[in-house]
């Protein structure tokens, strides 16, 4: 691929990503998090679905439960814990312990599914740890909100590994449009049960979920299959850095809020630990056999 080409798309799919954490904020002035969020996905899955209906779908019962498992850590997990986050702490904050998730996935892997990682990696678990710490202001006093951001990086970590493990099975792009629609319905029903549902139909309302529905879901999700299916998926990877960049420069640039030195050292900190986790292996190069 062109490499002008693949720097511009890393930079669309990263800042979409990143620039959700601000808009999605905005939105609560509207809806009710769980609703939005909800709304949000069972659109992005539906329109996805339409975009996938002639690829190959799972044939048995069993891989449309993992499907449905993994939106409920991927999409309803993950995204409800941010966007009831947003109500405590700033976007830019949220965002920063959300993509602590290449992090955490050395953990878990390492306990649970006896996954070996090498010295580098580990060291950028320490490096995100510290960063957390510096975000938090150096010291461990945690809100609620820091608390679902936390928890949001753990279920995406658990998405992740459920993904490596079962993914083969099925086809990529199946599988995204799938587990967002199931997210999606997982947070309506959600909403209905767990909070008050509010919403506020204006055009600003209605710009915001479709920006959220549309750019950051369908948009960013596709742009990012494409560079990780074009290009190396280690070295790619390793972009997810710009991500809660784009995070903070969102939140300071939408919703103005003050990006303090402590957020971003520790900001910093979680980037160099998330580059050194996805930092690729180098390969040894092959003995040639000169005795035949």
């Amino acid at each position: 691929m062109n490499q002008l080409l693949f720097a511009v798309l890393v930079v669309i799919t990263t800042s979409l990503m990143g620039s959700s954490f601000a808009i999605g904020k905005m939105g609560l002035a509207y809806l009710s998090p769980l609703l939005l969020v909800g709304i949000r996905f069972t659109l992005a899955g539906l329109l996805m679905a339409l975009f996938v209906v002639r690829r190959e779908h799972p044939k048995i019962l069993i891989n449309w439960a993992r499907v449905a498992m993994i939106g409920l850590f991927q999409t309803a997990g993950v995204m409800g814990c941010i966007f009831i986050s947003l109500r405590t702490i700033t976007a830019s904050e949220s965002s920063i312990l959300t993509f602590m998730n290449p992090l955490v996935v050395i953990i878990l892997g390492t306990v649970f599914m006896g996954a070996r990682y090498r010295f580098l990696q580990w060291s950028g678990v320490v490096f995100g740890f510290i960063g957390v710490f510096i975000t938090l202001g150096f010291h461990l006093h945690l809100r609620f909100g820091t608390w679902l951001g936390l928890i949001s990086a753990v279920s995406w970590a658990v998405a992740t590994l459920l993904i490596k493990r079962w993914g083969k099975e099925i086809d990529t792009w199946v599988l995204t449009a799938y587990q967002m629609l199931f997210g999606g319905i997982i947070l309506l029903v959600a909403s209905a049960t767990l909070e008050h549902p509010s919403i506020v139909l204006n055009s600003t309302s209605i710009a915001i979920e479709l920006w959220l529905a549309i750019m950051a879901s369908v948009v960013q999700f596709a742009v990012w299959f494409y560079l990780l299916q074009r290009g190396d998926p280690g070295k790619t990877s390793a972009f997810l850095f710009l991500a809660p960049f784009f995070g903070v420069i969102s939140g300071w640039a939408l919703l103005g809020e003050p990006i303090t030195w402590k957020v971003l050292l520790g900001g910093i900190f979680i980037i160099l630990g998330i580059f050194l986790v996805n930092w690729p292996e180098k390969k040894q190069p092959q003995s040639i056999d000169k005795s035949s």
